[in-house]
Order: C-alpha cells, then sequence, then structure tokens
C-alpha cells in the first residue's frame, strides 16, 4: 500500500539504465509511434509574443464532435497554442443530462510517450472505474513525444506550446460547453506523470492533486537529458528543439523540471509511484522492466527535494514492476483517493 516517504530497499544506476534504454531502441511509452513527423523549424527569431498570448487573442475553438457513446465524446480542438488541430476524448458524468444546472470537477489523465489521447480508455478500466464518480474525465493529446511542454524550437515565436493548450485552453472551452467548475486533478504516465507534476508546479493553485506514474519528475537528474533527448528523437525531431541544450540552457530546463520547482507544490496534494524494474515478476517484459528501471533513481530524488521542501506527498516505491499499463492501472486506483480529494469530493467517493 503508498505510504508517506518509504524509502526503496533497492538501488540502480539511473545512467547505465538510461544506457541500456538507448542501446535497445526503446524510450519512455508502450505503444507504437503514431508516425514520425518531419523536425519542426526552429528559424532564431527575435521576441515575440508567447503561444500563450496567441491563444488568448485568438482563442480555442471546438471543430469537431463524434460521439461514441451517451457519455463520451471526442473532440477536435482548434490550438492557436499549439498551432494545429488536435483531438481530445470526454467522459462526461452519469448525471450530466439529469442534472443541468450543475458544475463538475474535471479530472486530466495524460498521455505516454509515443501514444495518444485514447491510451488510458484503451489500456485500463478507467470508464468503469469513474462511472460513479461526478467528475468530468479528459484525456487530451499531447503531440507525437507525449511530453505536454512549451517547446523552445531554438526562439521560434511558433514554437508549439502543448502546457497552454492542456492548462489554459482546454479549462476554458469545458467551462462554457460542458458545465466545468474550478476544482481539478491531474494524473499521467511517464512523459504524462512529467506533465502532471510540472504543471503543478508551474502553475501553482491550479490543480488540487497531482500523480505521477512512473514519471519523469527530475528531468535533470543523473541520465534523464540523455532519456527526455531519445524520446524526442525517436519521433524524428531535434533534442534541442524541446528546451535546448541540457548544459547551456540549463535555466530553461529548470524552469520545466518538477525537483526543481519543488517548493512551488506546495499546497498540491501528491501522489507518486515508481517501480525499481528489475528484479521484475514480468518475465515476458524485459524492456519495461529496464524501463522501469531507469527512472528509479530520479523519483527517489524528486522525493528527497520535497522532503527537504517539506511537501507531503504519497509515495509508493516499490520492488519490481514495468513501465506498463499493468502496474500504471494498479497504481491510479491506489491513488484515487488523492485525485479525489483534490477535486472536491468528500473522502475519495462521489
Amino acid at each position: 500500500m503508498p505510504h508517506k516517504h518509504r524509502r526503496p530497499r533497492k538501488k540502480l544506476a539511473a545512467l547505465a539504465a538510461a544506457t541500456a534504454l538507448l542501446a535497445t531502441g526503446g524510450a519512455l511509452g508502450t505503444s507504437t509511434a503514431q508516425g514520425a513527423p518531419a523536425a519542426p523549424a526552429a528559424p532564431a527569431a527575435p521576441a515575440a509574443p508567447p503561444a500563450t498570448a496567441r491563444a488568448a487573442a485568438e482563442g480555442p475553438r471546438v471543430v469537431g464532435e463524434k460521439w461514441l457513446d451517451a457519455r463520451t465524446v471526442d473532440l477536435t480542438v482548434d490550438s492557436p497554442a499549439v498551432g494545429k488541430q488536435l483531438p481530445v476524448r470526454v467522459i462526461l458524468p452519469a448525471r450530466f443530462e439529469e442534472q443541468p444546472d450543475r458544475t463538475w470537477p474535471v479530472l486530466y489523465l495524460l498521455q505516454g510517450a509515443h501514444d495518444d489521447y485514447t491510451s488510458w480508455t484503451r489500456e485500463t478500466d478507467v470508464e468503469e472505474f469513474l462511472a460513479d464518480k461526478d467528475i468530468i474525465t479528459v484525456l487530451p493529446a499531447s503531440g507525437p513525444t507525449g511530453i505536454p511542454t512549451d517547446w523552445w524550437n531554438h526562439g521560434s515565436p511558433t514554437a508549439p506550446d502543448y502546457e497552454a493548450f492542456q492548462v489554459e485552453e482546454l479549462p476554458a472551452l469545458l467551462r462554457d460547453s460542458y458545465r466545468a467548475n474550478g476544482n481539478r486533478s491531474v494524473a499521467g504516465v511517464s512523459t504524462g506523470g512529467y506533465g502532471a507534476m510540472a504543471f503543478a508546479a508551474r502553475h501553482p493553485g491550479t490543480f488540487g492533486a497531482a500523480a505521477s506514474y512512473s514519471g519523469v519528475v527530475d528531468t535533470t537528474a543523473l541520465g534523464m537529458p540523455t532519456v527526455m533527448n531519445a524520446i524526442v528523437a525517436r519521433e524524428l525531431l531535434l533534442p534541442s528543439a524541446l528546451w535546448g541544450s541540457p548544459l547551456l540552457h540549463r535555466a530553461n530546463w529548470n524552469s520545466h523540471n518538477p525537483a526543481a520547482l519543488a517548493e512551488r507544490l506546495a499546497g498540491t496534494r501528491l501522489y507518486v509511484s515508481q517501480g525499481s524494474g528489475i528484479p521484475s515478476s514480468d518475465f515476458g517484459n524485459l524492456e519495461g522492466a529496464v524501463l522501469e528501471g531507469t527512472l528509479w533513481n530520479q523519483a527517489r530524488s524528486f522525493d528527497r527535494k520535497l522532503d527537504r521542501a517539506g511537501i507531503p506527498a504519497t509515495v509508493h516505491f516499490y520492488s519490481g514492476g514495468t513501465h506498463a499499463w499493468s502496474s500504471w492501472q494498479r497504481e491510479f486506483k491506489a491513488s484515487w483517493p488523492t485525485l479525489a480529494a483534490g477535486l472536491g469530493l468528500p473522502s475519495g467517493v462521489s
């Protein structure tokens, strides 16, 4: 069971695991890449209004709706922040239609690397588990890498900003069209776990709770820049397009690093889970065990920084496990009381 800051017994070398990760050609995530886009243009440019300013001026729009059942709708959103149309899956509460004057809290579930916005409903029983919960559940696209951030793209003023899309644009659309209220929690797997903690740290007070399952929560820890660069490169993008050079642009990396921003997580309910990978009981998924072990030490580093900052968190470090949905579905359910409390639900119930 998860608990407050239990220290793991096993120790794995993050850099050695990252080397193994790259040697196997793997990257964080479990699904086939959704295509390999061409590297984005990265021209040098003078200072210009950021993507968030463009989004505020032009405004996001829902340009398509496809209802999958009475509660689930796939939206196509024209996002000025990202500069393209993006898919978003929305699962409405069961009593949405019968209570037309009620507003609803929102749970955001973020995808992992090289996956897509359908992953949570494709790989878990989240629809069934949340069926009796009075919440809106949102599964937004994070791009081919699954890293929901404001890309640097070498200073380009048109660099895609998935962070603004998910933190600013979507809440406004959900408020106006689906009666969302201001109570929000966010959770994610792998790079989505990075997003959950980064969003909470970079936008204090926006999310009542944040949960990371095998997430990259200390992006500058030993070996982690190599891992992040590998994720970007796998999609045939320039690694430096993310946040620049880990050395020459260290300030930008730190400004996106949840561990470097630990003090800003004060007041947010936190859940962090991480397996040690090898040895794993899942003998059929060696790559998944290696991937999980790659993140072991950086998760511990994040935990220590939370401790030093006096930030309480429910932390579950467990022996074995793999970088896979079999672990993440279990951890999501274990984290539900934390997420529910962040949504304003009493005692983790609807």
